[in-house]
């Protein structure tokens, strides 16, 4: 009898076919890991940045806060921020605008107020002019989960993970977990999570357990059921098919059931009560327009389907080991290059100097990175300050591809291809996905031999 494939290897399937980078998947069963892989040099226990999974650990945050009758969910948000209304006339809709608002993504603004204003994110909340009354309809705004993180440090004097470290973090026996600041000072709530992928998982798991660990609740079993519950319809928005549903508290909950934490580039964790079902998966999709909705969407409408049926009848097979998306490679286009080449088109590298064999080689360019590549396996490198992986293939005549997975506190991926001409020439064409990646990374130039 053939042995079924793991929901891993099912779900590695449909990344290769999206053409993006799967980093761990992690998978339990009433509470037990069933499955676990991950991409070397990455590990389960790899810190990895999970930008808006950091809403949904804001939202126990604020849910321990209530349970201590230090907040009301009807409070006015205004409330514990004196300091920013001051002097300046608060628009009704502001001022009407509650916690339990901000929580369910039905505040007063249509989107992120910081990236459309010149000053501090936290007043860019309270300045940036409201267009609708708050309470009415779903707008995914990652500056209201900016207040409410903000909200917790105002109310308990010290960060929020300093918070949640004895109340949540350390029952549940999680490590290192970092919470990157904005530049006026407060945890970016909203997105600015790091944590390892087993962390996140011990997180999920007490959510799917209804907020007990070990015979012990640790958030209030309402709350986790608000939370997990419908507070806004999402139908009208267009991310995707799964998460056009409905929304809990900075939770989403899918069209197949259960509830999602997600954040940008395909950081997840699933949870399906029914079934006692968690599913963890941290990635970049970010190369793939539309990758991370896209990654849900063959998840919960391709994969946990098949695996799940099959399961039930025999046990699955283990997982492979995840592999690093890679160029094509055919050996007759490789040639063996060395030199330099310049010029002068605006914002492109002064210069490129290879190193270059048929296997593996060099390659540097003015502004200081060097990629060191092998088209038989990944090699790591340091772009940007930040630890990458670097995978390459000939991929035509004379064509070099080279892939950067870029794994610092801000995911990036680059692609590059150099193109070796017959008359000498070479031409460079570069990409960058992610929102740290400076411009520089941009190209598309020809050089010279200097």
């Amino acid at each position: 009898m053939t042995t079924p494939p793991s929901l891993t290897d099912l779900l590695a399937e449909r990344a290769r076919a999206l053409d993006v980078a799967l980093h761990t998947v992690e998978v339990l069963v009433d509470g037990e890991v069933v499955e676990s892989a991950a991409c070397a040099p990455l590990t389960l226990d790899t810190p990895h940045r999970l930008y808006s999974v950091s809403k949904s650990l804001t939202a126990l945050a604020v849910g321990l806060l209530a349970d201590d009758g230090l907040l009301r969910l009807d409070d006015p948000v205004v409330r514990f921020f004196p300091d920013q209304v001051g002097e300046h006339p608060v628009h009704p809709w502001l001022a009407a605008t509650t916690v339990h608002d901000l929580l369910a993504m039905r505040g007063p603004h249509r989107a992120t107020t910081y990236k459309r204003y010149d000053g501090p994110w936290l007043e860019s909340w309270f300045r940036v002019p409201p267009t609708h009354r708050p309470g009415t309809v779903f707008t995914y705004d990652t500056s209201g989960s900016y207040v409410l993180a903000a909200l917790v440090e105002r109310v308990t004097g010290g960060s929020l993970v300093d918070f949640l470290r004895p109340r949540l973090l350390d029952p549940l026996g999680v490590g290192e977990v970092r919470v990157l600041p904005g530049p006026d000072g407060w945890s970016q709530g909203g997105s600015g999570l790091v944590c390892s992928a087993r962390d996140l998982r011990r997180i999920a798991q007490v959510v799917l357990d209804g907020g007990t660990h070990d015979g012990r609740s640790l958030v209030p079993a309402a709350f986790v059921e608000a939370m997990t519950a419908s507070q806004a319809d999402t139908r009208q928005q267009s991310w995707g098919s799964e998460l056009r549903q409905a929304y809990g508290f900075q939770t989403w909950l899918p069209a197949q059931g259960g509830w999602l934490m997600f954040g940008l580039g395909g950081q997840l964790a699933w949870g399906d009560p029914g079934r006692g079902l968690l599913v963890v998966v941290t990635a970049d999709t970010q190369p793939c327009p539309a990758g991370d909705q896209r990654l849900i969407d063959a998840l919960l409408q391709d994969v946990v389907p098949r695996w799940w049926s099959s399961r039930q009848t025999v046990r699955t097979g283990s997982p492979s080991d995840l592999a690093w998306p890679a160029p094509r490679h055919d050996p007759a286009h490789a040639r063996a290059v060395v030199g330099r080449w310049t010029t002068d088109v605006p914002d492109a590298p002064a210069d490129v100097v290879l190193d270059v064999g048929p296997t593996g080689g060099t390659v540097s360019a003015a502004g200081g990175w060097v990629l060191t590549f092998d088209v038989t396996a990944p090699t790591q490198a340091t772009i940007e300050g930040a630890r990458a992986v670097v995978t390459a293939g000939w991929s035509g005549p004379g064509t070099l591809d080279l892939r950067c997975a870029v794994l610092g506190d801000e995911l990036a991926s680059v692609r590059l291809r150099l193109v070796l001409t017959d008359d000498g020439l070479l031409t460079v064409a570069s990409q960058g996905f992610g929102e740290g990646l400076p411009a520089g990374w941009q190209v598309d130039a020809t050089y010279v031999p200097a």
